[in-house]
């Protein structure tokens, strides 16, 4: 992936990026982009990682992983 990723996630929009060896995810609402995490590729489960490679913003497994990483976001009060 060399670009940003734009995925829908239930009702919000998510936008990854790739950096290193880290994933960038930020919330975009309305022209707003917020930039909630980064995480470790690694601690993605290999699907995720796959479908992030292959650029599939639909792959049922990278929807699950960026689900975890947001609802982490949450509970934390970011």
């Amino acid at each position: 992936m060399t670009d940003d990723m734009t995925i829908q996630l239930d009702s919000d929009e998510y936008v990854v990026r790739r950096e290193g060896a880290g994933l960038r995810l930020g919330r975009r609402v309305g022209e707003e982009l917020t930039w909630l995490e980064t995480v470790d590729l690694d601690l993605l489960p290999a699907p995720a990682r796959e479908a992030l490679d292959r650029g599939d913003a639909s792959d049922e497994a990278l929807l699950t992983a960026l689900r975890g990483v947001a609802q982490a976001e949450v509970e934390r009060g970011g």
